[in-house]
């Protein structure tokens, strides 16, 4: 027995700046239910000494330790990128004064708080504070929709907080990795240019991917550039602009298909990377405010005022290296536009070939959007098995009645399908819903009994991944522009789903370098994967 006097061990530091953290976590929690998020920032009273700041106090860092610590605790919370997050101090000026900011710091002043004034107790320190409060708002359902989905959370582990990035990879092997991830995409585009052009195509990609890493259009961006490279290097806007468009669709998606051929055949000599895939198809769109005469490209949104240029993507979901295999123009039938009624199982058709070019497909997971009988056949035609959610119609609600009427939460019906492409046997699973509400309806061309039911169907949630994936492509990757020219646009975006890959290569690698284990959360974020690309391409000032 130790000595008498009451008195207690010494708390260590690790242990008071986790309690400090969960405190911060705590108060935002309990802020929520009756504010949005921003607003619970500002209602936080709790002191943040427990941490320190490694700038020392003669560094002339003008912005607030305090302001920084909590913008990161917000960031890793939404999952907002630092580009993301000074779009938001700029459209919200009272936010930045929440936050306690005097200005609104720009994306490089993160990015080197993280690097150089954050030491690896700030790092753990954020993560802490915000993964509770991401797993409570989800364990608790809070209403707070800017909140990210628990799913792209780390689990429990302490050992496992930090996904931002890993002690295991210093910053030079993380730059080191990029450069090999660029270099292995961007030899496969041409434009078609004459040899002796002015500019290599190289120099167009080099600029595009510094537009999209500083989300601006091509003039500022090409003037942005220059001011880096020199005038002399970098080409003016409306020189890119003439050259984007000198990639005619057909080329341009040829060329991806290459590199992404490229990209795998890199991934396939390590033996963690799992095979056959299940894959997630899905459609985006990129908002379009302009004249739609003369726009077949353009489509009507669900909100019937809204038009939006509309892609299809093919996407390796589930433990697998998430990248996107295809994408997919989609065309559709409007008012302003002469173009034949979408079909489409075509485009399926299209996204699921070339991407069986890569890797086989085991299972294909869509959303309500491609519930149609045509699309059944043509993925039972291409020997690949299906999950898709099914629209309620009057013979489904029958069997609904008839499951309540029975006291039963799940039911399987044989069905079957007969097109003028063919012909064969599906299921309709009737499982409970995930939501917690009533029950969903799925049709599989998989032989599913009862009792297997409702398990299967719970891989269809794998789905949420390709949701995070169109968010980081547009919100990350996308450069601006408000060309209506079709050209440009396919161009910018086929150009932000190759940075995309880009930077999922390069956190496989990352991992396979250290035997890590191929989770779904990356070791470096989207943003710093983006800096890391245009840093290998632009010198530093």
């Amino acid at each position: 027995m130790s000595g008498s006097g009451g008195s207690h061990p010494r708390e260590s530091p690790r242990v008071r700046y986790l309690c400090e953290a969960y405190q911060i976590g705590i108060a935002i929690r309990n802020n929520l239910p009756e504010t949005d998020l921003v607003t619970a920032f500002e209602r936080l009273d709790q002191s943040i000494d427990a941490i320190e700041d490694e700038y020392p106090a003669w560094h002339p860092a003008p912005l607030s330790f305090r302001a920084m610590v909590l913008s990161f605790i917000f960031m890793e919370i939404t999952g907002d990128s630092y580009a993301a997050f000074t779009r938001r101090l700029t459209r919200q000026p009272e936010a930045t004064t929440i936050f306690g900011f005097g200005r609104v710091p720009d994306e490089s002043a993160f990015s080197r708080a993280w690097r150089n004034r954050f030491d690896n107790a700030v790092h753990e320190y954020i993560h802490a504070a915000a993964h509770f409060v991401i797993k409570e708002v989800h364990d608790r359902d809070i209403s707070a929709p800017e909140v990210r989905p628990k799913a792209e959370i780390l689990n429990d582990t302490e050992e496992a907080a930090d996904s931002v990035e890993d002690e295991s990879f210093s910053q030079e092997e993380i730059v080191q990795t990029t450069r090999l991830a660029r270099d292995h995409a961007f030899g496969h585009f041409d434009s078609g240019r004459a040899s002796n052009a002015s500019y290599e195509d190289t120099q167009f990609f080099e600029l595009q991917t510094f537009m999209g890493m500083v989300h601006c259009g091509t003039a500022q961006g090409a003037t942005r550039f220059q001011y880096r490279r020199g005038e002399e290097y970098g080409p003016h806007g409306d020189t890119h602009l003439r050259a984007v468009k000198q990639f005619n669709p057909e080329g341009l998606m040829n060329g991806y298909n290459e590199t992404m051929d490229r990209l795998l055949s890199v991934i396939a000599s390590e033996t963690s990377f799992r095979r056959p895939v299940t894959a997630a198809i899905d459609i985006t769109t990129i908002p379009y405010y302009g004249d739609v005469e003369d726009m077949p490209m353009v489509s009507g949104t669900k909100d019937r005022d809204g038009r939006a240029f509309k892609f299809a993507t093919l996407s390796i979901i589930g433990q697998n290296i998430p990248l996107v295999l295809a994408v997919e123009p989609v065309r559709e039938s409007s008012e302003w536009d002469e173009n034949p009624s979408n079909q489409i199982h075509r485009t399926v058709r299209r996204l699921v070939r070339r991407a069986k070019e890569h890797v086989p497909i085991e299972t294909v997971l869509c959303d309500r959007e491609f519930d149609s009988i045509q699309v059944f056949q043509t993925l039972s035609n291409l020997d690949v098995n299906y999950l898709i959610p099914k629209r309620v119609s009057s013979s489904e609600r029958d069997v609904l009645e008839q499951m309540e009427e029975d006291d039963q939460e799940v039911a399987v019906e044989s069905a079957s399908i007969h097109v003028e492409s063919g012909s064969h046997p599906m299921r309709l699973l009737y499982v409970p819903s995930t939501s917690g509400e009533g029950t969903a309806v799925f049709a599989t061309n998989l032989r599913v009994g009862p009792e297997e039911a409702e398990t299967f169907c719970q891989r269809y949630s794998r789905r949420w991944q390709i949701e995070s994936e169109y968010k980081s492509i547009k919100g990350d990757f996308l450069a601006k522009t408000s060309s209506k020219d079709y050209r440009v646009r396919l161009f910018y975006f086929v150009f932000a789903v190759l940075l995309y890959n880009i930077w999922r290569l390069t956190d496989f690698l990352l991992k396979a370098g250290v035997d890590g284990e191929m989770d779904y959360a990356p070791v470096i974020t989207a943003g710093e994967c983006v800096e890391l690309v245009a840093s290998a391409l632009i010198p530093h000032d």
